[in-house]
């Protein structure tokens, strides 16, 4: 990230504030002061060239009349002209004089070279002969304005209708350029005025805003430090938590194992001890046979040892399970499913839908093994072994393994747990501790289409 966003987003709220704030009132304040200024001007030319016109309308109409029927003036009116505009106060404050006629005739002006010459018709003299008083300050721009131009002084151009006596249409228009040397000294000092008023009035308003965000900046800056206090209190207690809940999920899964080893233990003495014995018990009643002419009696107790050796030797080798250390989930609930179809001569369907290379622990891979052997061991004793199905997928880092059957399902009062024993005899609830520790979930019920039960687990192994 840049250097400049990462500076800016590390300043404080009124700091933030006080620079886009300050560039807004700046520009603002530049745009408002122009136009102040510029109104200022407009307004204070436009009185001046209203209270000169009607002075000079009062002595320059009487002489113009003649230009409604003619193209030029009368020596006389000619004559008394230029008195008017040559040694005399007036002829002071007036730097030069034109008097037009519609379509840019020059009829009479200061500067005789001009006079019986057309020019272009300006906006401002259009609007003059459409009867309107127009000025203009510091603008002689216009090609008839070279000599006053030249002249180098302030001059407010000032373009004054003259009317007909007797019908009052406008047959004239008299351009005279007045200096305005005072006139510009009044307009600076009126601008200035107005840029310091507008000034102070942004500066008074900004400051009252930075205040006020300033006073909400400080809040915010005390609070986000309590907050980033609390925050880090929050973590360090996360932080503890986590540590604490991994240490008994640790210490689960070593007394998972540690019960898996005490039942590998019990099954290898009930295969060595007790088996043996009910063995043994059994060649010595066919030695009994030929002693006794009565053996009705000796079957009976034979057959009966004979259960109880397939018995033992049964719980024997469910407490017990393959070496699963190099073998990979979806090896193990194979394996699972193919001594389940040998033990129970049912058939099991495996779907196994997980991504190449998938590593699981040893107390994982032993919770999928217990997990889909007491599944099915329930599927076959409660749901005779119909539609048995194993499924596995990982998805979005969550292991599941589901065990499906299609016999009558978990009964109507416990149709959403159902802790039954099996050979292992540790049934659904040691599994679910076994899944648990490992900070998994287990669940168990009727499948949604109501075409037997199901139980599955899921293992996060996001956090592994």
């Amino acid at each position: 990230m840049p250097r400049s966003i990462l500076s800016w987003s590390d300043r404080s709220l009124a700091a933030q504030f006080a620079l886009a704030g300050g560039v807004v009132m700046v520009l603002s304040m530049l745009l408002i002061g122009r136009v102040v200024a510029a109104r200022i001007e407009e307004s204070v030319v436009r009185n001046s060239a209203l209270a000169t016109s009607q002075y000079m309308d009062s002595i320059i109409s009487p002489l113009s009349q003649d230009i409604a029927e003619a193209d030029t003036l009368p020596p006389g009116a000619r004559r008394a002209l230029d008195e008017i505009f040559t040694n005399t106060p007036l002829g002071e404050r007036v730097a030069s004089f034109k008097l037009w006629k519609p379509g840019g005739l020059v009829v009479e002006a200061t500067d005789k070279t001009i006079v019986g010459r057309r020019f272009e018709v300006t906006d401002s003299l259009a609007r003059a002969f459409a009867g309107e008083v127009r000025a203009e300050f510091q603008n002689l721009s216009d090609e008839e304005d070279r000599g006053e131009h030249a002249l180098g002084l302030p001059l407010l151009e000032i373009y004054s209708p003259v009317r007909e006596v007797w019908s009052g249409e406008v047959i004239g228009v008299a351009e005279f350029y007045e200096v305005a040397t005072g006139l510009e000294r009044d307009l600076a000092e009126a601008t200035r005025n107005s840029w310091i008023s507008v000034a102070l009035v942004f500066v008074a308003i900004g400051g009252v805003l930075f205040l006020i965000v300033l006073r909400g900046s400080r809040t915010i800056d005390r609070q986000r430090a309590a907050l980033t206090r609390q925050l880090g209190e929050l973590e360090a207690l996360s932080t503890r938590n986590t540590a604490l809940r991994e240490r008994v999920q640790q210490a689960a899964a070593r007394a998972s194992a540690a019960n898996d080893r005490a039942l590998r233990r019990i099954g290898a003495d009930l295969h060595d001890g007790p088996a043996q014995l009910l063995s043994f018990a059994a060649l010595r009643l066919d030695a009994l046979r030929g002693q006794l002419a009565e053996t009705g009696e000796i079957d009976a107790v034979e057959r009966a040892v004979k259960d109880a050796i397939r018995e033992v030797r049964g719980i024997s080798k469910g407490l017990g399970h393959p070496d699963i250390e190099d073998r990979g989930p979806c090896e193990i609930v194979t394996g699972v499913a193919e001594t389940h179809e040998a033990r129970t001569g049912t058939k099991v369907a495996v779907i196994c839908d997980l991504p190449e290379g998938l590593a699981l622990s040893q107390a994982e891979k032993l919770c999928l093994y217990r997990f889909a052997q007491e599944g099915l061991n329930n599927a076959w004793r409660y749901g005779g072994g119909r539609g048995q199905e194993i499924r596995l997928d990982c998805r979005d880092g969550r292991l599941g393994l589901w065990v499906r059957d299609a016999g009558p399902g978990f009964p109507p009062e416990d149709a959403e747990r159902h802790e039954a024993e099996d050979y292992s005899g540790i049934g659904l609830a040691g599994l679910r501790d076994r899944v648990e520790s490992l900070g998994g979930s287990l669940t168990a019920g009727n499948r949604a289409d109501g075409a037997g039960a199901e139980i599955g687990m899921e293992l996060d192994l996001r956090g592994a």
